[in-house]
């Protein structure tokens, strides 16, 4: 199966890189490969991509403000942030509009395996950036937040696995469930929370905002 990325990057010669990386042995097809998000919500129902690949920096859009303008009509559809930006407002404002990884230009080679990974429900992220998230998000069996008390006690293992990096399937092994059983747990977990990633609910957890 082919998978269908949308792009945007304003920097035509790093577009050009990125189409070339991504289709080059044919399980990707880039279906479009925009320089500006203004209008994110209309190129992904018109597209309807199996991931988005998000610049931040854009000359009539920012990435960040466009994740959060499509995570108002579209939930599901994984977003990978891709900029030079590595500051905390970045990153933890990326996190909270929900986009699923974030990736630094300098790793571009890592970009192939970035989207196979949000695809099979990991997320992603150069490791300065997995460093500055770990640092925000304290181990969860000391934290006593009332609000975790709306999640069952299924959903909560699976919180607390989810934190400490565990994609769909390693959950899946951990717990002996199937990889369905997690998706639709994790679910219930974002529509409790009120977050639309497994990111965000990490940071939401770590810095008490539940």
């Amino acid at each position: 199966m082919t998978l269908k990325v949308l792009i945007y990057e304003d920097n035509e010669a790093l577009r050009d890189s990125m189409v070339t990386m991504l289709e080059w042995d044919k399980s990707c097809e880039v279906v479009g490969a925009m320089t500006d998000a203004s209008f994110v919500k209309k190129d992904v129902a018109r597209y309807r991509p199996d991931v988005v690949i998000m610049d931040i920096e854009m000359p009539h859009s920012n990435g960040v403000s466009a994740v959060r303008d499509l995570r108002t009509v579209n939930k599901d559809t994984p977003v990978l942030i891709f900029t030079v930006f590595e500051d905390d407002d970045n990153v933890f404002n990326a996190i909270c509009a929900g986009a699923n990884g974030y990736i630094l230009k300098k790793n571009l080679e890592s970009l192939q395996a970035s989207v196979n990974e949000v695809l099979n429900g990991g997320a992603p992220m150069s490791g300065p950036i997995a460093r500055k998230v770990l640092g925000f998000i304290p181990r969860l069996e000391t934290k006593k937040d009332p609000a975790l008390e709306l999640l069952s006690k299924r959903e909560n293992e699976i919180l607390e696995l989810l934190v400490k990096g565990y994609s769909y399937k390693m959950i899946s092994s951990e717990l002996v469930i199937s990889v369905e059983t997690v998706r639709v747990h994790i679910k219930s977990i974002y529509r409790k929370l009120h977050v639309n990633s497994a990111t965000e609910a990490q940071y939401k957890v770590s810095q008490g905002r539940l």
